[in-house]
């Protein structure tokens, strides 16, 4: 549920809805618009440029389809009705939206659009273009759309500057939050053109930047908008500060550090451990031109996993599922390939309050318990973990734990080969799409071996990769599920039974169980932060218990490696990485230096 803090600014507001300039959850108390974000230098110079790397190639400027692979950064030529903060998950502040209405009742929401919103191209923003964006998306978009907005009974334009949203429930609480963040498309530029087309038409969008130079597959970038509308809206102060962001594609990732240590481009976020302990041992680095620095983030990581495909047989006996887990080694590639710089998973909501750690106990127990008959008695007396090793290498115990349940699962090793009483041999491929988790993958195999299981890895290039995974066609992936700082109507699309079935859906793994579904049901229609808190521990409780995937591992800092182009503001955002504060030193002005990149790090 979504509660609006009263505005003196809506003189007018219906006596049936709430009016607000901005939109928040749970009813937080003295919530009003700043002048802008905390963790913005407001001062900061606009001009310059900067170059980011991205992986493979790309072939489509349209990120909203199926089909294709949308250029890296093409969101940014968008904006949406309003926008979260950095700092604060619990509220929306106005972009193409001037303010909110929200019926009382909670079954419907009316967005007020600015009246100085105008496309690129300097046609004014309709609810019109509201109306047409939210059918199309949910009628020829990524199936995630129609998953996301279920909820969503109508929408309808009230007048030109007024869009309302119906809902068929007023228990979905982020209904109104997840319509509010959707990005709006032109209705005028895309009709008589085929949505759903895989090409590089260059779109018409709103947003702070509009597309540039397309080198097919190769590079784009993105141009600020000088006139921007919304330049001076409070969650624009201090933001989108380059004149330029590119995107150049590089092979791979060991071709993309490399390319960023000769200055092909500007700023790396290292996820590789290894690369980030061995690989920037440089001049560049150790004369500070440049900067290689970690920044902690209040982030949740969510949960990165091989995720076996449990529409295949083999995978849906959980004793089965218990025994690939077994034989995963973290501790050992994490002292041998990680430099001991992760910690292990063990949760869908990691690095978050919804975490579920000990045993249920209050509001979280009495969820669980009025599914008692339908799950195992561990979810309740015993704290999950992923099996343990000392690091060795020697990871014998647990292979045999593993080999005990496959033989209770049916399997036993014949003539070298773990097989079934029908004679099938038990074989893996794990199916990747870069090269760089082949190191990761080969010693796992090798255990995986020692069992009888028949496993291989298989690299291919990204469309490939995509197209198998729509078609449900691997045994097992490498998968990050990213629910978010507020769990919510995503969970639909990426765990419901419901999607399991529907290609490109996120739910890749096909998991398929009633209480799963039951408990998203919940989680969706939490009234209130100890409502929702109970509700996604005890979700996932029973996701950890079902041992659906083999969980990886993860790091609550950011490893930021850059050169020393930039201007930073004194602090980072908590949620994120904050790169689109920064400014170029090269246009920088003495009121506009509130501290250089260095010493915003430090803080």
């Amino acid at each position: 549920m979504c509660l609006l803090l009263p505005s003196p600014s809506f003189a007018d507001c219906p006596k049936e809805y709430t009016c607000s300039k901005t939109l928040t959850m749970f009813g937080q108390d003295e919530n009003k618009e700043p002048d802008h974000f905390d963790y913005v230098n407001p001062a900061a110079p606009k001009g310059g440029k900067i170059k980011f790397a991205a992986s493979g190639t790309f072939d489509s400027l349209n990120p909203f389809i199926l089909k294709g692979i949308p250029a890296a950064g093409i969101s940014s030529i968008y904006d949406s009705l309003m926008t979260s903060s950095g700092d604060d998950i619990f509220t929306r502040y106005g972009l193409l939206a001037d303010g909110v209405k929200m019926a009382k009742d909670k079954r419907s929401i009316i967005f007020v659009l600015n009246k100085k919103a105008k496309w690129h191209d300097g046609k004014p923003i309709l609810a019109e273009d509201v109306v047409f964006t939210f059918n199309t998306l949910t009628k020829k978009g990524n199936p995630f759309f129609a998953s996301y907005y279920r909820d969503v009974e109508k929408v309808e334009a009230l007048s030109l500057g007024e869009v309302k949203f119906t809902f068929k429930t007023a228990e979905n609480r982020e209904l109104p939050f997840i319509v509010s963040e959707m990005a709006i498309l032109p209705k005028h530029y895309w009709e008589g053109k085929d949505f759903e087309a895989v090409n590089l038409d260059v779109p018409l969008g709103s947003g702070a930047y509009k597309v540039g130079k397309v080198d097919a597959g190769r590079s784009i970038s993105y141009d600020r908008v000088k006139d921007y509308w919304g330049a001076e809206l409070a969650p624009n102060i201090g933001q989108n500060n380059f004149d330029i962001m590119q995107h150049d594609y590089y092979r791979d990732d060991t071709v993309m550090v490399e390319g960023l240590k000769a200055g092909g481009y500007d700023v790396r976020q290292e996820n590789i451990a290894r690369v980030w302990a061995t690989s920037y041992d440089i001049p560049a680095v150790k004369d500070g031109r440049l900067k290689k620095v970690e920044i902690p983030h209040q982030m949740s990581t969510g949960m990165q996993a091989f995720v076996p495909n449990l529409r295949r047989e083999k995978f849906q006996d959980i004793k089965v599922r218990e025994a690939l887990e077994l034989a995963f080694d973290f501790e050992w590639e994490n002292k041998t390939m990680f430099y001991n710089s992760y910690a292990r998973t063990r949760s869908y909501f990691s690095n978050s309050i919804y975490e579920a750690k000990g045993l249920p106990q209050g509001a979280e127990l009495a969820i669980l318990n009025k599914f008692k008959d339908k799950l195992a008695p561990e979810v309740f007396t015993t704290e999950y973990n992923p099996p343990k090793t000392d690091g060795s290498g020697n990871n014998r115990d647990n292979l045999k734990k593993a080999q005990e349940l496959l033989k209770q699962a049916g399997w036993e090793i014949k003539e070298g080969k773990l097989q079934n009483a029908k004679g099938e041999v038990f074989t893996i491929e794990f199916l990747l799409e870069s090269p760089t988790f082949e190191r990761v993958v080969e010693p796992y195999t090798a255990n995986l071996k020692r069992l009888g299981i028949q496993a291989n890895t298989r690299t291919i290039d990204p469309v490939q990769y995509q197209k198998r995974i729509e078609q449900f066609d691997f045994d097992v992936i490498v998968k990050s599920f990213g629910a978010g700082q507020i769990p919510g109507n995503e969970l639909m699309d990426m765990l419901s039974s419901k999607s399991a079935d529907t290609q490109g859906s996120g739910n890749d793994g096909g998991l398929k169980n009633e209480v799963v579904d039951a408990l998203i049901e919940m989680v969706v229609k939490a009234q209130s932060k100890q409502d929702l808190l109970a509700s996604v521990m005890a979700l996932d409780r029973v996701l950890q218990n079902g041992h659906y995937v083999i969980p990886h591992w993860n790091i609550t800092k950011f490893r930021l490696i850059y050169w020393d182009k930039f201007g930073m503001p004194e602090r980072a955002p908590k949620y994120s990485v904050g790169i689109g504060t920064w400014w170029s030193k090269e246009v920088d002005k003495p009121e506009a230096a509130a501290s250089d990149a260095t010493s915003a790090v430090q803080k």
